[in-house]
């Protein structure tokens, strides 16, 4: 193991004295790294893969490691900025994150995290540059459940939030890979136990700057869901509150949000009108990569 002050001095040590270990320690220094290239003109190395150039699992990295590292990923960089490569990416599992220090002392700054690696990267041209930013919005959805008989909505008042005395609509965020229509459904039945089926979105909020995410912006998609069931069972960990209401009185009663008076006004509109005239349905159709398809989502026209 090291201290601070000794990765200070190995990552802060001039480039000769790199070399003169170069020459002095594991074979592995003498090789560059490996990575895939992309259709971009970019490299992506991932270190806690087999033939990236690496020997063995380093995860017990010594001081003589790292350097071998450091001699390693400066002669890659210089061949590659030298083939005209232009954004490099580094992944570094997480047993691997000594690795990190030594990199940032290359230029390297960190571009996204998941649980078990992180995703480090650098501009190799002088221009500007374009590596994009990772994911700048996270997705909330909301279920506006609806009883056409009784023309009642459910609502619920949260357990956790300075709001806990509005009422407001079910939902929460989506997970990776779920469709809006998907997340709406669950959370709605793991708050309330109520049963649901998705019908449209009805309206997308964007909010910059977020306090719940980190800084980054949100999107909240409220979508019609048709019930199922009407038998409440709420899930009293996070959910203080659980009724439904008659949609007039939350289009104007004051104990809501706006969003979701604004919502209720829009129901009460689809009722009057028919809810073709606010809906925004949801087609799927093929993607142009491979075995995908994608969800397209847009007010509904005539079939031509």
């Amino acid at each position: 193991m090291y201290d601070m002050q000794s990765l200070q001095k190995l990552i802060t040590r001039p480039l000769l004295s790199y070399r003169w270990r170069f020459h002095t320690s594991c074979r592995s220094q003498q090789d560059m790294l490996k990575g895939k290239v992309d259709k971009w003109g970019g490299v992506t190395v991932d270190l806690g893969s087999a033939d990236c150039g690496l020997e063995g699992t380093y995860i017990q990295t010594s001081l003589r490691e790292l350097d071998a590292f450091a001699g390693m990923l400066r002669k890659s960089l210089k061949q590659w900025k030298t083939e005209g490569k232009r954004a490099v990416w580094l992944k570094v599992p997480i047993l691997q994150s000594r690795f990190v220090p030594v990199a940032a002392s290359q230029g390297f700054q960190f571009h996204h995290a998941d649980k078990q690696y992180s995703m480090l990267t650098t501009w190799l041209p002088k221009d500007h540059c374009k590596i994009p930013h990772f994911a700048s919005h996270q997705i909330g959805v909301a279920g506006c459940v609806l009883r056409e008989d009784t023309k009642e909505v459910l609502v619920v008042q949260d357990r956790n939030r300075e709001t806990s005395h509005m009422w407001k609509l079910p939902g929460g965020l989506s997970d990776p890979g779920e469709d809006f229509g998907d997340t709406a459904v669950r959370e709605v039945f793991e708050e309330t136990g109520i049963k649901s089926e998705f019908q449209s979105i009805l309206t997308v909020r964007q909010l910059h700057n977020y306090p719940g995410a980190f800084g980054k912006s949100d999107l909240y998609i409220v979508c019609r869901l048709r019930a199922l069931s009407h038998d409440i069972n709420h899930c009293a960990d996070e959910i203080i509150g659980c009724k439904w209401t008659d949609v007039g009185e939350l289009a104007t009663t004051q104990s809501t949000s706006l969003i979701s008076t604004h919502v209720a006004r829009l129901v009460l509109h689809g009722f009057r009108e028919g809810f073709d005239t606010i809906d925004i349905g949801m087609k799927e159709l093929p993607a142009v990569f491979k075995n995908m398809t994608y969800k397209l989502y847009h007010r509904q026209i005539p079939d031509l």
